[in-house]
């Protein structure tokens, strides 16, 4: 990996400016609190609703990856359709998407061996049982009882990168590296989108480098990603990035996921990235950015939806069923003894 830039104020914000966004309420009393940030920008890009320090940087994680789509792209890789959705996913792992990601490298004259991501298990059940127990059979192969790179939930990511550099005739042995000119790319495009500079370069879990940024500037890039489509001025890779995301809505996280039921039943891009952030587009340009400074992402959408709602980008009416699909209980003894909660400043914005 190439050199890591190293920001003045090596940190995100701290717990006295953040603000509580959720609660987990078990049998009437308050077992945890989520404290964080969390910013909604018009179309152009100003901000609408603000909780917490939004300006101090923090890492996106994964829902900087349709950004990272759009340099694979940008560099000549020639997704479409399906493939541009998992290029954006942090998938379950399921033999779908294992397939898709097989089939992306294929395109590309190269096999999973070439993926720099680690490897794992899948998350979707009924796939990690046939690995487990060596009955899972992708690409016309029966793969080992093993972990895999395919199942790992940036695979797609890789496979775009991968086949840019091919199309590029780049290095592939160094494709996560800092300073490979994917990676150059994929840092000029969060600046340009953002509407800032990059305040820190860090490797991420899957190893690609993850470049910190603001809230709102990551909820502008959002909103320029989203409104793409009907946008004649936009990039027409950034259009079909969103477009894809849309269409097919389980490539980016799996059939059932919190990502792709908010994508099927409201038609607004939505993408957790880990350690609690989450981004939102309408596709009129409003967005929405949230993190969650503990980490812990189970109330992001929760405070996310509820904060477009605010803004008025999704009827009130629309919210509830959407929440009921995604929010699971809290259990005791196996039953629902409670839930995660909004907390006072959200409920606020309602008002």
């Amino acid at each position: 990996m190439g050199t890591m830039s190293v920001s003045p104020r090596s940190g995100t914000f701290t717990t006295g400016d953040a603000v509580d966004l959720a609660f987990v309420d078990r049998n009437g009393f308050v077992e945890s609190r989520h404290l964080g940030s969390a910013v909604v920008v018009d179309p152009a890009g100003e901000v609408r609703l603000e909780l917490g320090d939004t300006t101090t940087p923090v890492f996106p994680r994964s829902s900087l990856k349709p950004f990272q789509a759009l340099a694979s792209m940008q560099s000549g890789a020639p997704l479409v359709g399906e493939q541009v959705a998992l290029a954006c996913a942090s998938h379950v792992g399921s033999a779908e998407h294992m397939e898709l990601a097989e089939q992306m490298l294929h395109a590309a004259g190269l096999t999973e061996d070439h993926l720099r991501c680690p490897t794992a298990w899948p998350q979707h059940a009924a796939t990690r049982t046939a690995l487990t127990r060596g009955e899972l059979e992708i690409g016309g192969r029966t793969l080992d009882a093993a972990q895999s790179r395919l199942s790992f939930n940036c695979s797609g990511k890789h496979a775009a990168f991968l086949w840019a550099c091919v199309e590029n005739g780049w290095d592939l042995e160094t494709y996560l590296d800092a300073d490979h000119p994917l990676q150059q790319r994929v840092v000029d495009i969060v600046e340009e989108y953002a509407g800032e500079k990059i305040a820190h370069l860090a490797v991420d879990g899957c190893g690609a480098p993850v470049p910190a940024i603001s809230l709102r500037g990551l909820a502008r890039a959002t909103g320029k990603l989203a409104a793409a489509p009907s946008d004649k001025s936009s990039n027409a890779r950034a259009a079909t990035i969103a477009t894809a995301m849309l269409d097919y809505p389980w490539a980016v996280h799996g059939h059932g996921e919190e990502n792709t039921v908010v994508m099927e039943d409201l038609g607004i891009v939505s993408k957790l990235g880990a350690e609690g952030v989450l981004i939102l587009g309408a596709p009129d340009g409003t967005a929405c950015a949230v993190k969650m400074l503990d980490g812990n992402g189970r109330g992001a959408t929760l405070v996310g939806l509820t904060l477009m709602a605010a803004a008025g980008v999704i009827e009130a009416n629309a919210l509830g069923p959407v929440l009921a699909k995604t929010q699971k209980p809290v259990l005791g003894g196996g039953e629902p003894v409670g839930n995660v909660r909004l907390a006072a400043p959200v409920v606020e914005m309602l008002d």
